[in-house]
């Protein structure tokens, strides 16, 4: 029951995170669209615009922030692989635990901070300093989605090499019978499926 809940857990948050990053991937056209439009009015026109660098620039952040958590789901993040190539799944399941306990400590307080400079945004009507001057609370909603999505994935790593280190099975993997036996599977501690 346990067992079926944190797989349950691991999962949703898995197909939230491909959601909020598959969305974040539809802004890539929206980015290329205002950087050649900039392009085509500035050196052909010989009119540029005002807002067309900051819709980029936001478009950016908005694509690499968003993006971040399905890059950890993936493990395309880089890995600084020392030590971690050398030992066994079970202690590679210990370093990936630190270092996903660390990161959801830096995230939650990127989060708080990043509320806060929601409210200030509101309160004061921060604007970007530029000739269109957008408003910048926007950017401060995304900075916290963008944090909550990335320590949402790593809860799910983090009950993920749990599991495995307490069972040495894949949480969220087939598991086969045979001969009335369960076979391990062949989990990968984050970061070393092509090793």
């Amino acid at each position: 029951m346990f067992k079926m809940a944190m797989k349950g857990y691991c999962l949703g948050i898995n197909r939230l995170v491909y959601l909020i990053g598959f969305s974040a991937s539809v802004l890539m056209p929206l980015l290329a669209l205002a950087v050649g439009f900039e392009v085509f009015s500035r050196y052909v026109l010989g009119s540029p615009t005002i807002w067309a660098y900051d819709v980029s620039l936001f478009l950016f952040g908005y694509i690499a922030a968003l993006g971040g958590a399905l890059a950890q789901q993936k493990k395309a993040h880089i890995n600084v692989d020392v030590f971690y190539l050398s030992v066994s799944a079970r202690f590679k399941s210990l370093f990936n635990l630190f270092s996903y306990s660390l990161a959801i400590f830096f995230l939650a307080v990127v989060l708080m901070m990043s509320f806060g400079k929601f409210e200030e945004a509101i309160e004061f009507n921060y604007r970007r300093q530029s000739e269109w001057a957008p408003t910048m609370a926007h950017f401060w909603v995304m900075m916290m989605v963008a944090c909550g999505a990335f320590i949402l994935q790593y809860t799910s790593d983090l009950l993920q090499d749990l599991y495995f280190l307490f069972t040495e099975r894949d949480l969220l993997g087939q598991e086969e019978e045979h001969c009335g036996e369960q076979a391990k599977s062949t989990y990968t501690p984050a970061g070393m499926e092509d090793v």
